[in-house]
């Protein structure tokens, strides 16, 4: 199996390293393993999905008068 580490993933995805790592400390990213202090995240990995979004459309509240 082929491994990326946080930082292949965090350009990958356009996030933050720290982003990834909260994502893996929660355990939303399947397969990712901890060792010896370093997340290794499967290849095949997929980006998760905004858990703040229910409804699956994303919603600009800034702005309202506009």
């Amino acid at each position: 199996m082929d491994f990326m580490t946080v930082q292949q993933a965090s350009e990958l995805w356009e996030v933050s390293p720290r982003r990834v790592h909260k994502l893996c400390a929660d355990g939303r990213i399947k397969g990712a393993v901890k060792i010896s202090g370093v997340w290794l995240l499967p290849s095949d990995s997929q980006k998760p999905a905004d858990a703040r979004i229910n409804s699956g459309k994303y919603i600009v509240f800034r702005n309202k008068n506009e």
